[in-house]
């Protein structure tokens, strides 16, 4: 269940039980006294978080009783606001802690997860499972249609109902206490999923000597990362290391000369989690079970029957379709590309099979070769900074949005970046920019808030305070950070994130800003993308970090030429990711499951060829055992269908920021989940989605 931020006065707090000093001591237990109610992040201390989360439940608890043992007959002001309005302070606790462990994680953190992640799931189930507040809840429902209830009231009427019908509302009185163990053992499991998935990325470390380090080919802001990293740690001062965060594998896996050196390296990275210290097979065999039985319980066939039911695809059917359409031409381009590497390869004169190790190394020299394109050349144009700057000048052209830098904002590490983003003469978010990888931090990038958008009980506009985290090449001493063009896409597709939390303009925030079906929240991420690809808008924002020069026409021409370049690998490993995911759960009977054996099996069936593995092999794929996307996976090529179409519509007005278009795009990323989306959609686009976008900008066709 979603709650809502607001703020507590110490009166409010005194009654709820704030009554000692050291209560008095902890900044969740009194009223932040910052710049926009941001969290005060200077005096939260690790031993705030415990006492917090308990006082936080706590005061949820009292706030559902009073709900509940309401003489009044139920309606949407004391039964359904009420509940959306309850448990500000342990969303407060929750958004901090929840946020700040996955980008400032340590082992102290880790065992405060590991203490409130029961507790918090046994709250909730008290909450969902309440027969008497469901009661009042149902009671509401059944009166929707002789209500006089606003459109966006409406909405949270029946998303509360439904919450609470796929919460376990209506499980029978003999199965709660077994629906309650699979919640609480789901939440624990998926936690050290990730936890495993972090340390054993920390864990390892590839040390070459300067002669090693110097002679395979990488170039000279490789290598000098490589030696920063290396300098960070006294046992391996004046060496260079290389890790398996994807800022230094990547550009490792592209550029090494050395075969033996690469296989070494995927074999960290592809194993991870695998066995060992931190494996997650286990795991894995645990959380697909328990996540069917707690389905059957609910009345469904499937995970996945349950998950989709509140998705726009609604069946495994509708997304298997969706997926199958893009694999057969997506497949056939990889094994052309594979061919053409198995040739260069025994042109080197390595008479083997081309491996995924071999893949990265031989697709970059190729497009070197056919595209006079070289990462080094077009980094130096885009530049963190260039590339940030892009990214604000499309937001204020589509929206009318600017970002001020504010250094004096609270902030929770000296590294992340505070704008107050603001129309007109308003302030209207806070958004949080952290770039670079520290072994605190999770890899990936992601979108998440602090604070999500809505209108407090008074009716007052409660602004945004969102967080973009990223993990980009780091700067070194003599440069700033240089972007490869990927990473360049994945800022403006986590800034798209951005601006629907920033533009949401919503009365309730459980359903406002990215609080959307999951196969529809990539689309204002994804369509940025696009932006950031175009020729008129590169030519614009990509400037040489050290004349200002603006990117020479030559070179933009190369890379718009390689746009569909290498995409036969990229989707034929993502497609492979999402139906990987479907097919664990779409399982309709329970089973051991060897993790291994089950995705060998899972990538034969479709064909997938030995040379490249999917996107994220099942031990560290953290996506649909972790972070939400179990079932969900899909949702990247299901949007990424939408978002081809929707720029579409610009490039055939004319005008890459047509006013009239904006404003309808604009309407959908400030309405969150209050509206028909897809509705929304066709009002914008005047049709329905079509594939063929997507399949020609992808040169699938």
């Amino acid at each position: 269940m979603k709650r809502v931020f607001i703020s507590l006065v110490c009166a409010l707090l005194l009654v709820a039980g704030c009554k000692n000093k050291t209560d008095m001591d902890n900044p969740f237990f009194s009223e932040w006294n910052t710049p926009y109610g941001i969290p005060d992040f200077a005096k939260i201390k690790l031993e705030h978080y415990l006492p917090a989360f308990d006082e936080g439940m706590r005061q949820q608890k009292a706030e559902i009783d009073t709900i509940v043992n309401n003489a009044e007959a139920p309606t949407f002001a004391n039964t359904i606001e009420a509940l959306e309005r309850s448990g500000a302070m342990l969303s407060r606790v929750e958004g901090v802690f929840f946020n700040l462990n996955e980008c400032e994680n340590s082992e102290e953190m880790d065992a405060i997860a590991d203490e409130v992640m029961p507790k918090l799931t046994a709250h909730s189930d008290d909450i969902m499972l309440n027969a008497r507040l469901f009661e009042r809840v149902k009671a509401v429902y059944d009166q929707r249609d002789d209500s006089s209830l606003s459109a966006e009231q409406l909405r949270l009427l029946e998303e509360t109902y439904k919450g609470f019908v796929r919460g376990g509302a209506n499980v029978s009185a003999d199965q709660q206490a077994r629906f309650r163990q699979i919640n609480e053992q789901l939440a624990s499991l998926t936690l050290r999923f990730g936890q495993n998935v972090l340390r054993a990325t920390n864990a390892y470390r590839l040390v070459l000597d300067e002669g090693q380090a110097t002679a395979i080919g990488l170039s000279a802001d490789q290598l000098a990362a490589a030696r920063e990293a290396a300098d960070g740690d006294d046992s391996t001062r004046g060496k260079y290391v290389f890790t398996i965060h994807m800022p230094s594998w990547e550009p490792f896996m592209q550029n090494c000369t050395d075969r033996a050196l690469r296989q070494q390296m995927w074999q960290a990275y592809a194993t991870r989690c695998n066995g060992g210290q931190y494996d997650n097979t286990s795991i894995i065999d645990s959380i697909v079970n328990l996540r069917l039985e707690r389905a059957n319980i609910l009345g469904y066939a499937t995970h996945a029957d349950y998950v989709l039911d509140a998705c726009l695809a609604k069946t495994p059917k509708a997304v298997y379709d969706c997926l199958m359409q893009l694999w057969p031409a997506a497949l056939a381009k990889a094994k052309a590309e594979r061919d053409e590497y198995q040739q260069m390869m025994k042109a080197d004169g390595i008479d083997e099979p081309l491996t995924p190790a071999d893949w990265r190394y031989y697709s970059e020299r190729l497009r070197r070769e056919r595209y006079a394109l070289d990462d080094e050349v077009i980094r130096p144009y885009f530049s963190l900074d260039s590339v940030l700057s892009g990214a604000f000048s499309v937001a204020n052209r589509l929206y009318g949005l600017s970002f001020r830098l504010n250094a004096d904002l609270p902030t929770y590490n000296k590294v992340a970046r505070s704008y107050e983003v603001t129309e007109g003469d308003s302030v209207i978010g806070i958004l949080y920019m952290d770039f670079h990888p520290r072994a605190s931090k999770r890899s990936g990038a992601w979108m998440t808030e602090f604070r999500g958008q809505h209108r407090d009980a008074a009716g007052n506009n409660v602004i945004p305070i969102i967080q973009v985290v990223c993990n980009f090449t780091s700067p070194t001493a003599d440069k700033p950070s240089l972007l490869t063009f990927d990473e360049s896409e994945t800022l403006f597709h986590e800034f798209g994130h951005a601006l629907h939390g920033l533009l949401s303009r919503c009365s309730y925030r459980s359903i406002a800003g990215t609080n959307v079906p999951r196969d529809f929240v990539e689309l204002p991420s994804q369509v940025m993308e696009n932006w950031c690809r175009h020729p008129q808008v590169m030519k614009e924002y990509a400037k040489h970090y050290v004349t200002g020069a603006s990117i020479p026409d030559e070179l933009i021409a190369k890379i718009a030429a390689a746009q569909t370049y290498g995409q036969g690998f990229i989707n034929t490993e993502l497609l492979a990711a999402s139906l990987l995911d479907m097919d664990y759960y779409t399982l309709t009977a329970p089973q051991h499951i060897d993790a291994a054996a089950f995705e060998q099996a899972a990538m034969d069936k479709i064909g997938l060829i030995p040379e490249i593995i999917s996107r994220y092999k099942s031990p560290y794929f953290q996506h649909i055992f972790t972070t939400g996307y179990d079932a969900g996976y899909y949702s990247y090529t299901w949007t990424a269908i939408l978002d081809a179409d929707a720029f579409e519509a610009f490039v055939e007005s004319g005008d890459l920021f047509n006013p009239v278009l904006a404003g309808k795009f604009r309407h959908i990323l400030e309405s969150g989940n209050t509206i028909d989306l897809m509705q929304a959609y066709r009002v914008f686009r005047g049709k329905d989605p079509d594939v063929r976008a997507l399949m020609k900008h992808r040169g699938l066709l």
